[in-house]
């Protein structure tokens, strides 16, 4: 076998590989040989067909099956003697002429093709002791305590039957409707026994309005304009018309405050509520919390590593981007335009995000591969489970599809990875807890928005 470099520009090399016709011609002999034992026919006692014969009858098949284990060979060899970290699959170029095809397969001439590799960069990594970020923390208090349990308590409030009343902001009205655009019904727009509390800003814009002071058994036409924004794109901006029934109408009930409310919702009393509320609080100031404090490390991470990236990995990170940003634009009916930009200053400022993700990518698994930082088995089944649990009813098949797709299975261990290298480099890290109002907290920064 002959290798010859033919390309080495930045991540990118090609080689150019000869592998003569008698080296393929002698494994293919080879592995004639190995099945002389094992194949019948007839006229022929086991393990006496010549290899002759064999050649003759499947000596073509038997050299495309070693031509396609010595490709393998010689892209294995070409990384092992480099020592190349690969950061995309070898692409191999075979002859594509039909005379030149068979010329090898016959034995007639050697095979030469080129292999194209992108590798992965040669990263060093910085100094993580030296890195010192402001992590925003922020303590439950009291106030917010009480205001979810009184938000809990409006979710909860019971309503009681007003048969004879006209509907007015704060009632409940369970209604029955159908919605149609230019008079045809469309998929969606029909509902029956849907409870809706006027006042609440549930549903379409204009629509809770048009229904204060409808009685019992009334039917009214609430004609409404879908957002430009809507989620479904085939309705966003139309003008509908909803038939809509009352079917009946309630009006909210005083409600106490206290331990008996709290069984309600299956705890033992009110302060055991409000410890509950607060533990979950307090998960939500903390997750926010370290999500900022996250963005800020991976900030210093790309401040202190700074090198080209496979293109091939920024293009495939840059697409994903594009697509997700394009779509989103036209279901909001959006253009770069109204975003004070234009299409090539976007996707000039995408390549830039598209680039860091990737760089902090690599980053990320060199600095969990020199700290032997991995995902065990235990922590990703229970991801799994966590993931079927998000499907009632459908459990099963959720842990079958994951039991069964190794690449979904890997999307579930990227992320738990990351966030271990993640506290790894925050033990190292110098950081500052700064105490913050809840306004700052949820804010969200003008670099973080960008990114």
């Amino acid at each position: 076998m002959q290798v010859t470099e033919l390309l080495a520009e930045g991540l990118k090399r090609e080689y150019r590989v000869v592998l003569p016709a008698a080296e393929l011609d002698a494994k293919a002999n080879a592995r004639l040989s190995e099945l002389k034992d094992k194949v019948r026919l007839n006229g022929f006692r086991p393990g006496k067909v010549p290899v002759a014969h064999l050649k003759r009858m499947y000596g073509k098949s038997v050299l495309a099956e070693v031509i396609d284990q010595a490709v393998n060979e010689a892209n294995t060899k070409i990384i092992e003697d480099n020592g190349f970290k690969l950061a995309m699959q070898p692409k191999v170029e075979l002859p594509q002429d039909e005379a030149a095809v068979n010329e090898v397969i016959e034995g007639k001439a050697d095979l030469s093709f080129t292999v194209n590799l992108e590798v992965l960069p040669a990263i060093t990594l910085g100094d993580f002791k030296g890195i010192t970020l402001d992590k925003p923390v922020l303590a439950v208090s009291d106030e917010e305590v009480e205001e979810t349990v009184k938000r809990i308590a409006e979710a909860n409030r019971p309503y009681a039957a007003k048969p004879d009343g006209t509907a007015e902001n704060g009632d409940r009205v369970t209604l029955s409707f159908v919605g149609s655009i230019d008079g045809e019904v469309f998929e969606g727009g029909s509902g029956e026994d849907v409870p809706l509390v006027l006042g609440s800003n549930s549903f379409i814009p204009g629509f809770e309005e048009q229904l204060v002071g409808i009685k019992e058994d009334e039917t009214r036409t609430v004609n409404v304009t879908f957002p430009e924004a809507y989620q479904a794109a085939h309705l966003a901006g139309k003008a509908a018309a909803f038939e809509v029934t009352a079917k009946m109408i309630e009006s909210p009930t005083e409600m106490e405050i206290g331990d008996e409310f709290a069984k309600t919702l299956g705890m033992d009393s009110l302060e055991a509520l409000k410890e509950q509320v607060k533990s979950r609080i307090a998960q939500e100031h903390n997750a926010q919390s370290r999500n900022k404090a996250k963005r800020r490390l991976l900030d210093a991470l790309d401040g202190l590593h700074q090198f080209d990236v496979p293109p091939t990995l920024a293009q495939q990170e840059f697409d994903g981007i594009w697509g997700s940003v394009t779509a989103e634009m036209e279901n909001q009916k959006k253009t770069f335009a109204d975003e004070d930009t234009t299409e090539e200053a976007a996707r000039a400022d995408y390549q830039k995000i598209a680039e860091r993700r990737v760089r902090l990518g690599l980053v990320l698994a060199e600095i969990g591969e020199k700290n032997n930082i991995q995902v065990t088995d235990d922590e990703v089944t229970r991801a799994v489970v966590e993931r079927a649990r998000q499907f009632p009813g459908q459990e099963q098949q959720v842990w079958e599809f994951y039991r069964k797709n190794a690449q979904a299975l890997a999307s579930l261990r990227a992320p738990i990875f990351e966030e271990k290298v993640v506290d790894y480099l925050l033990e190292l890290a110098t950081v500052n807890e700064v105490p913050v109002s809840r306004e700052e907290l949820y804010a969200e920064d003008e670099d973080e928005k960008a990114a």
